[in-house]
C-alpha cells in the first residue's frame, strides 16, 4: 500500500512502482552501441610517493583541476580520488581519445603543484584518511565502521577501472542482455585476475593480488553481492535491490539516520521513519556494490586501477573487444562457460572463482587457461571494432607480457622503500 504522505521529501513511493522502475531502469535494451569508462586515480607526491600530501595542498590543485574543461565528468571520492567518467562514446577510439586528452589536461594542472596520478588498485603505503566530510560519506563511515575496516580503505584508499557497456538485444544471442549479463559474471573473474594491482595495503604484502577486491568483499553481508545468475536478470536485481539493507535513511541536517537491519522494501512496507521516495531508491542502487552493475547499462567494478599512463586503455580494450565483437562474445561465452562449475553455487564474489581470482591472480591455472583464450580472441577483435594499431600494440605487449606467462601486475609491483618480498 503506498503511504499517504512522503514527509516534505517528495511523494512517497509503492512497492509495485519499485519494482516497474527497477526492472526498467537497469536493463535498458538494445544492440550494443556504446562504450564508457570511469577511472580512478590515487593522488600522490611525484617525489615522495609513500607520504600523504597535505590536505591543503591537495584541495589546491584540486581547485585547479577543477577550472578545467573536460570531456569527462570530474569528482573526487572520499579519501581524495580522483575520478573522470567519460560520456558514452560510439566506438572504443572515440572513448579513448576524449579520457586520454581529459587525462593529459588533469596531469599539466597536477604537474606544477609537485602531484601525479598514481594507477594502483588500493594505497599501498598510507592508511586511509577522509578529507571530504559530507553527511552521506558520514553516514557510509558510520555503518561500515559496524562490520570493520574495510569500509574506510574502500572508501578512501581504493581506486579502479570500471568499464561501462550496453545491457545488449533482448533477443537471445551472444549480444543478448541475459548472455551479457551472465557473460560479466564469468569473464568478470578472469579480467580480475589478469587485471589485479593491488598486493600492498599500509607497507605490507597481503598475499592477495587485488586487495581492493579483498577489501570490497568484506564490506557486509550483502552490499557487494551479486543477484543469483541462475534466475532471469531483471527479476533477479529487482528483489535483490529491494531485500538489500538500507544504508541510511536522508534526513534534514547533518545526521542522517542509520537504521540497522532494515531492507528497502521493508521501509516501503512500514513508511519509517519517513515514507522512502524515488529519490531514496536512486540514492540506494548507488550504496549497493556488486561487481557487476545494472545501471540501464552495465558497470563492470572488478578491475584494479593500472600503472602507467596508458596502462588503462589495455583493459577497456579488451573488455569491449570481448563483449562487443558478436564473433568473440560467442567464442569467449564458450570458453568461459566451464568457470561456472568452478564458482559453484555461492554469489560472486565470495565463490571459489572470485576469491581465486583475487589471491591468486593468472597463477591459478584454470584462470590462466581462460585469460589466454579470451586475450587472444580480443586481439583478433579489436581490429574489427576499430582500434588503433597503438592500442592494438598495447593489448598485445601486456599479454605477452604478463597474460601468457601466468603473470599479473601485482607480480611485479614493488615499492622501493619497502623492499622487495614475495607476495605469494
Amino acid at each position: 500500500m503506498r503511504p499517504p504522505d512522503g514527509g516534505g521529501y517528495g511523494p512517497p513511493m509503492g512497492e509495485e512502482e519499485a519494482e516497474d522502475l527497477l526492472r526498467c531502469i537497469c536493463f535498458k535494451n538494445g544492440p550494443p552501441r556504446f562504450v564508457g569508462v570511469e577511472v580512478e586515480w590515487l593522488v600522490h607526491e611525484l617525489e615522495r610517493p609513500d607520504r600523504p600530501v597535505p590536505a591543503d595542498r591537495l584541495t589546491a590543485a584540486y581547485d585547479q583541476v577543477r577550472s578545467l574543461q573536460l570531456n569527462s565528468a570530474l569528482t573526487f571520492e572520499p579519501g581524495g580520488q580522483l575520478e573522470l567518467s567519460s560520456p558514452p562514446a560510439a566506438s572504443l577510439m572515440e572513448c579513448i581519445d576524449s579520457v586520454a586528452a581529459d587525462l593529459d589536461a588533469v596531469r599539466a594542472a597536477l604537474r606544477p603543484a609537485g602531484l601525479t596520478l598514481t594507477g594502483i588498485g588500493l594505497d599501498p603505503v598510507n592508511p586511509p584518511r577522509r578529507l571530504l566530510h559530507e553527511s552521506r560519506y558520514d553516514a557510509m563511515e558510520a555503518y561500515f565502521d559496524r562490520t570493520g575496516p574495510s569500509g574506510r580503505a574502500m572508501m578512501c584508499s581504493s581506486a579502479s577501472i570500471q568499464v561501462c557497456l550496453d545491457a545488449g538485444d533482448k533477443e537471445p544471442g551472444p549480444l543478448g542482455y541475459g548472455r551479457r549479463w551472465r557473460l560479466a559474471h564469468l569473464l568478470g573473474a578472469v579480467l580480475m585476475a589478469a587485471f589485479a594491482n593491488s598486493p600492498l595495503q599500509e607497507g605490507r604484502y597481503t598475499g592477495w593480488r587485488s586487495t581492493r577486491q579483498a577489501v570490497w568483499t568484506a564490506l557486509d553481508a550483502v552490499r557487494p553481492l551479486a543477484p543469483p545468475l541462475d534466475e532471469e536478470p531483471r527479476s533477479a536485481w529487482t528483489a535483490h535491490a529491494l531485500d538489500a539493507p538500507v544504508m541510511c535513511v536522508r534526513m534534514d541536517g547533518e545526521l542522517w539516520e542509520l537504521p540497522e537491519g532494515l531492507t528497502f522494501r521493508q521501509w516501503i512496507r512500514s513508511g519509517m521513519p519517513r515514507p522512502p521516495t524515488r529519490e531514496d531508491l536512486d540514492y540506494h542502487l548507488t550504496t549497493l556494490f556488486p561487481p557487476v552493475r545494472p545501471r540501464g547499462h552495465l558497470e563492470l567494478r572488478m578491475i584494479d586501477a593500472q600503472s602507467g599512463e596508458d596502462g588503462w586503455m589495455v583493459p577497456l580494450a579488451v573488455t569491449t573487444a570481448l563483449f562487443d565483437d558478436a564473433e568473440a562474445a560467442e567464442t569467449v561465452y564458450r570458453a568461459v562457460k566451464p568457470l561456472a562449475e568452478y564458482a559453484g553455487s555461492l554469489p560472486a564474489p565470495r565463490n571459489a572463482l572470485w576469491t581465486n581470482a583475487a589471491r591468486h591472480g593468472l597463477a591459478d591455472p584454470e584462470l590462466h587457461a581462460a585469460a589466454v583464450t579470451c586475450f587472444a580472441v580480443a586481439l583478433e577483435a579489436l581490429p574489427r571494432i576499430g582500434a588503433s594499431d597503438a592500442v592494438q600494440d598495447a593489448v598485445a605487449a601486456f599479454n605477452e607480457h604478463h597474460v601468457l606467462r601466468g603473470r599479473c601486475p601485482a607480480d611485479e609491483l614493488r615499492i622501493p622503500s619497502l623492499g622487495k618480498e614475495s607476495i605469494t
